[in-house]
C-alpha cells in the first residue's frame, strides 16, 4: 500500500474538514504570494478537493465541468 492510499484511507469521512484545510492551506499561498497566483491556487484547490475532500467547486459554488460556449 502506498503512502497516498494510506492518505485517502485515513481522510475518508472527514471530506469537509479535508475542504477546510484546502481553502486554508489556499489561502495562505495567496496572502503569501499577494494574489499573483491566483488562478492557479484555484485550480489546484478544486482537485484537491475534487479528488479528497467533497467534489470542490470552481469558486462559484458550482462543481467544476466543462468550459461553457
Amino acid at each position: 500500500m502506498s503512502v497516498l492510499d494510506k492518505l485517502k484511507n485515513m481522510l475518508k469521512g472527514h471530506e469537509s474538514q479535508v475542504d477546510k484545510g484546502v481553502d486554508k492551506a489556499g489561502d495562505k499561498v495567496d496572502d503569501r504570494t499577494q494574489g499573483k497566483y491566483t488562478g492557479q491556487v484555484d485550480t489546484a484547490q478544486d482537485k484537491l478537493k475534487g479528488q479528497y475532500g467533497s467534489g470542490g467547486t470552481s469558486g462559484t459554488g458550482q462543481p467544476p465541468g466543462p468550459p461553457q460556449s
